[in-house]
């Protein structure tokens, strides 16, 4: 990669082997408890959700890395900031959302606002997939047109939207300013 370093992988290596260890310092599980690992986790409304190595807000973590480059790119250029650079200042963007989405905070509030009534947190081993799917949107934004990153973006946010009645849009709605007509449709109604 041009601009990308050893450096830089060992540096992300280290930050998620960092926000793995701060994630079962808060108590988190490594994993399911279940007690097993499933490549994806289709089930919305299931005590599984977020505990797999995929689901269906994996998609909202791929739009993270779109979002993230275009804003590291935005006030990195002018700076003459590296690739590299900017991909660990996403990841650490990541991670800190991660860490935050985890707290008794952020977990009350998806219960009170959101169709998630039973979510208590992530696994830990769904959190560090979560920061390598933003890895992977990042990845793509910095490889892909501008145009297609917007297309595939709109595409997600619709799909996820239609198959499961939430998406990255409507998460964000939800935990600032939760409207009592946007939960009635997530919950079927």
């Amino acid at each position: 990669m041009k601009s990308f370093s050893w450096f830089w992988f060992t540096a992300a290596i280290a930050v998620l082997l960092v926000f793995a260890a701060i994630l079962l310092w808060m108590g988190r599980v490594p994993i399911c408890k279940c007690g097993y690992v499933k490549l994806w986790q289709g089930v919305v409304v299931s005590s599984e959700n977020s505990q797999h190595l995929s689901d269906w807000y994996s998609f909202s973590h791929i739009i993270h890395g779109f979002i993230f480059y275009w804003f590291f790119w935005r006030i990195g250029r002018k700076r003459g900031w590296s690739l590299g650079l900017r991909f660990l200042l996403a990841l650490f963007v990541e991670v800190g959302w991660e860490i935050f989405e985890n707290t008794d905070f952020t977990i009350n509030r998806y219960r009170e606002t959101t169709i998630s009534l039973d979510y208590y947190g992530d696994s830990v081993i769904n959190s560090v997939f979560d920061a390598l799917f933003m890895v992977l949107g990042f990845w793509m934004a910095w490889r892909m047109p501008m145009w297609t990153i917007v297309l595939i973006a709109i595409g997600l946010e619709l799909f996820v939207g239609y198959y499961i009645r939430d998406n990255l849009a409507l998460n964000i709605i939800m935990l600032i300013y939760p409207f009592k007509a946007i939960l009635r449709w997530q919950g079927g109604g």
